[in-house]
Parts: C-alpha cells; sequence; structure tokens
C-alpha cells in the first residue's frame, strides 16, 4: 500500500503529515510518496521528507502510484474525476455539508475518509481533528480580536486613570469556544458564554466566565456532543438574550455550527447595530453562512462602526502547530487501518473506521451522511 501527500491549494498553509508523522508511517513499513513542495508554507521542506523515508515526486506521479491519497481540504470535482475507483481518499471534507462531492466519490467508487465525522468518544479523542484544529481556531481569533479592538483586554490602573477591561462574549462552548474563554481570560478580559447544551456549563465557569442560561434548550444524545436544531420558540428567547448582551460586548467571538446545516443566525444586522462603535465581531462559521448575518466569508467589513472579521480557517493561519496536530491525529487514525507490517485492513467491525468511513464500493456507509444525503 502506498500512501501519497498531497499539497494543499494556495489558500491553505497546513499540510496533513509533517515529516515526523511520515517517519513513524516508515517504521511501519508503509511506503509515502510526497509532492514537491507540499510542507514548504508549513516550514517542513522536501529534503526532511526525504530523510523521513518518503519519496517526493510531482503532483502527477503521486496521483497516479500512490493507493491511499492524503490531503486537508476537501479535492475539487476535476481531481475526483481523474481518480479510479482503485483509490482512496483521507482528508477533512465536510461530507455532510459537501453533499454533491459525496455523490461524485460514490459514482465513482472511490473509498473516502473523512476525518471530521470521527465518532466523538473518549477512543476517538486522540484522532479528533475537530478538536484540535478548533484548538487553534479559538485562540488564533482572540488573538486577531485584540489586535483589532481599539482598546485594551485588561483592567489598568494608571496615574491617567482607570482603564475598564474590555467583555466578551463567546457563541457556542465547543473546543474553538472553550479555547476563546481561556485565552481572552488569560488577557484580563471580562467573558461571557452562551450554548444551548446546558452540559458545558461547569466547562465554561471553571475557566472563569459567566454561563448565559436560557430555559428550554433541546438536547439530543444521539447528536454525539454536537449542538442540535432548536424550536421556534426556544430561538425567540435565545435571540433577545444575545442580543442583550452584544450590545454591551465589546468583542463577540462566535462559533456556533450545526453539522450537516447551515450555521444558526445568532447576530442579525439589527443586533450589530445595536453594539458600540469599534466593537469587533469574529466569526468562525463564515464558511456556512456565519453566525452574524453581515458576515461575509474571508473577509473584514465595517458595519455600523463594527468590524466583522469571517475567517473559518484559522489554522492555516498557525500552519507549523496545526500541522502538528493534525498529522498526529491522522496517525493514530492509520494505525488502526495498517498493522506493524505495514499491511492494510479495513476492518468495518471497528466503530471509529466504519464512523469515519464516508463511501466504499460505490455505497455511503457513514449512517449520518446516509441520511442527510437522501434526505
Amino acid at each position: 500500500m502506498l500512501i501519497g501527500l498531497l499539497k494543499e491549494g494556495e489558500s491553505e498553509n497546513r499540510v496533513a503529515l509533517l515529516p515526523e508523522i511520515v517517519s513513524n508511517l516508515t517504521k511501519r513499513k508503509v511506503e509515502v510518496l510526497v509532492e514537491i513542495g507540499a510542507g514548504e508554507s508549513a516550514l517542513a521542506t522536501d529534503a526532511a521528507y526525504k530523510e523521513a523515508g518518503a519519496t517526493v515526486s510531482p503532483r502527477e506521479e503521486v496521483l497516479k502510484k500512490a493507493d491511499f491519497l492524503i490531503g486537508i481540504q476537501p479535492p475539487d470535482k476535476r481531481l475526483v474525476e481523474a481518480l479510479d475507483q482503485s483509490k482512496m481518499w483521507l482528508s477533512q471534507y465536510n461530507p455532510m455539508w459537501n453533499t454533491d462531492l459525496v455523490k461524485q466519490f460514490v459514482s465513482k467508487g472511490i473509498t473516502t475518509f473523512s476525518m471530521d465525522t470521527i465518532p466523538r468518544s473518549t477512543r476517538g479523542q486522540a484522532m479528533d481533528v475537530l478538536s484540535s484544529q478548533a484548538t487553534v481556531a479559538g485562540y488564533k481569533a482572540v488573538l486577531e480580536a485584540a489586535f483589532t479592538l481599539p482598546s485594551f483586554f485588561p483592567m489598568f490602573m494608571t496615574a491617567a486613570g482607570t482603564i475598564r477591561p474590555a467583555t466578551v462574549l463567546v457563541l457556542g462552548a465547543g473546543v474553538a469556544g472553550l479555547q476563546a474563554i481561556a485565552i481572552a481570560r488569560k488577557l484580563g478580559a471580562q467573558v461571557q458564554a452562551f450554548d444551548v447544551r446546558s452540559a458545558v456549563k461547569e466547562e465554561v465557569m471553571s475557566l472563569g466566565a459567566r454561563f448565559i442560561e436560557v430555559e428550554g434548550a433541546k438536547e439530543d444524545a444521539a447528536a454525539g456532543g454536537y449542538a442540535v436544531e432548536q424550536t421556534d420558540e426556544f430561538k425567540q428567547k435565545q435571540q433577545q438574550a444575545i442580543n442583550d448582551h452584544a450590545a454591551k460586548a465589546s468583542v463577540v467571538i462566535c462559533t456556533a455550527q450545526i453539522p450537516g446545516r447551515k450555521a444558526p443566525l445568532l447576530l442579525p444586522k439589527e443586533a450589530v447595530a445595536a453594539m458600540k462603535p469599534g466593537s469587533v465581531i469574529i466569526d468562525l462559521a463564515a464558511s456556512t453562512g456565519g453566525n452574524c448575518e453581515l458576515t461575509q466569508d474571508n473577509k473584514t467589513v465595517v458595519e455600523h462602526g463594527v468590524t466583522i472579521i469571517g475567517q473559518s480557517n484559522y489554522p492555516s493561519l498557525m500552519p507549523a502547530d496545526a500541522s502538528k496536530m493534525f498529522g498526529k491525529n491522522i496517525l493514530n487514525f492509520l494505525e488502526l487501518l495498517f498493522n506493524e507490517e505495514g499491511e492494510f485492513n479495513l476492518n468495518f467491525e471497528d466503530d471509529i473506521i466504519k464512523g469515519t468511513c464516508i463511501t466504499h464500493g460505490g455505497e455511503i456507509i457513514n449512517e449520518r451522511v446516509k441520511s442527510v444525503v437522501q434526505s
């Protein structure tokens, strides 16, 4: 079995496998082909890959010779069309959102794995790319907010007077939200957080933030720890609470997303208009529509004196450590597929493998993805 590591497009600075991870694979007798320049934007040289035991080759050769292709971002349609059914693909391609891509993989008979569908279990934590990359996103989001905000984050008591601390509102207390809370608190801000899942209240409070509670939230154990769609009545109560707190906030960090759906709208334009001039909104859900109605994906806009930054790929802006974390997640997953002798085994009795495999043999394997694609 020959693994092929592909170079990402211009908008992505990470690489799926750093040389240190490739070295682990070659020790397992797994051959690795690396596309020329695959790791250069993540500070990994071709020479380092060769030293790790990989063969560095042009893209055309990697695509032709490799049996198992690995990347980070979803492949474009032309690339998939060029692959034959003997190939396997692994990346983070958001199959519950990119349903047309799933259908194309099915029609081509290609076996695919999407790392963002790793089951959320104790065993799956070591392979959870959503969590590892969300850690980076939450960290970078707060730093950009602090850089953009025209005032201090912490309180200062000086001879020139007292500077009150910034107030940060975090919408969504998943991994990115919790990391944002932690960093904002370390920078000295007062932090409030909202999430429809009451189970995260203790985590929010343990980081020194205030948890905004809205009664009547619906939770679903079958959702595996993710947020679920809420009732209209709850949404109205939720909206009023968020609007009230956003109006007093210096910074709002938006992280709320629902797998396979458009990001929930939490900050309508009226709420933005009520915010203080100079306030900053960082929207991590920009690629799926954004939590803020005025968000534009991959753009920074100013509306009503409020700076709105739509950025869903902060990990690409911190490629060295983000690639290290992403690659370790992939290595832990590949260890389920390859034994010590480098032999491949697609064992659907393993819940991690079955949950991460999206298409195989011309069918959709993942049940959650199947329900979305066929609905």
